[in-house]
């Protein structure tokens, strides 16, 4: 007898995986879904061996959905943690594996923690992450909406980053349109790209993928440190207010502090994304070997 019941969330389930070549089409996706050009040359996606947008595989946790409690309403993505090892490169085939690691209850939120391993086809580790996705307790939906617009203006939804004096990261502006939407959480419909969805699960408006403001900060890693981002990059992020479908953000970052590591040094620094108004929607650090 099973010590687990085999459909049910635990520590330990093994959510299978698959294998994925490295070619145009996803480079073609990726910069759809995130306005991210740094995979291409021109009008055209890099060469192969060139090396892929460390996060060109930003969503494969949600490819099997198994992991998921049964109150899906009002659902959302909480915290990321990634570790970048070798970069993956166009061209090649990489493998997934993913796993149930970690459950815990903050509140009124029981929390599902999955970790994905990337690896080559030799069994070399590439990256490995964790998502934090969190559900409503069954007795806490309660009635009208899981999470409001009004829920970002209360003083519990102001978070403090960046206040070292260390100097800034060239900033990254981007607007949320529908089509960024659909390309980034689509084809099908979702709370992530269309309203009716979105208003079914608690939410006034489309909830945009938190996995996207996640590929804007490697985005401003990337540019701040290249190859450092790819072979030994760290990010730790709470998503802490919704980013609403049309919303635009700005993708900041700071140097915090830095320290040696082995023949490099590792630069630790404050990244957020934030509203025009200030809203915080995204806080937490993310580092580099230089």
């Amino acid at each position: 007898m099973d010590f687990h019941d085999p459909r049910g969330v635990f520590v330990g389930r093994d959510m299978g995986g698959r294998e994925h070549a490295i070619g145009a089409d996803l480079l073609r996706h990726h910069a759809a879904g995130t306005g991210d050009r740094l995979g291409w040359r021109g009008d055209e996606p890099l060469a192969p061996g060139a090396d892929a947008p460390a996060l060109l595989f930003h969503s494969e946790v949600y490819a099997e959905l198994g992991w998921y409690l049964p109150n899906i309403f009002g659902n959302l993505h909480a915290r990321q943690e990634w570790e970048f090892f070798h970069p993956m490169r166009v061209g090649e085939r990489v493998l997934t594996r993913s796993t149930v690691v970690e459950r815990y209850r903050k509140r009124d939120r029981d929390y599902v923690v999955n970790e994905v391993l990337i690896t080559d086809r030799d069994g070399r580790w590439l990256q490995r992450s964790r998502t934090h996705q969190s559900f409503l307790a069954e007795d806490g939906r309660g009635s009208g909406f899981a999470v409001d617009r009004d829920r970002e203006k209360r003083s519990d939804r102001n978070f403090r980053v960046g206040e070292g004096d260390g100097p800034d990261l060239e900033p990254i502006e981007r607007a949320i349109t529908q089509e960024m939407c659909d390309a980034f959480s689509g084809p099908g419909r979702n709370y992530h790209n269309d309203r009716e969805m979105a208003l079914a699960l608690g939410f006034p408006d489309v909830v945009v993928q938190g996995m996207m403001s996640i590929c804007f900060v490697s985005e401003l890693m990337t540019r701040a440190f290249g190859e450092g981002w790819h072979r030994g990059g760290k990010l730790d992020l709470r998503l802490v207010n919704v980013v609403w479908g049309s919303d635009v953000l700005r993708v900041r970052g700071r140097a915090r502090e830095e320290f040696p590591e082995g023949d490099k040094t590792r630069v630790v620094c404050d990244a957020w994304c934030e509203k025009p108004d200030g809203v915080k929607t995204l806080v937490g650090t993310a580092s580099a070997l230089r």
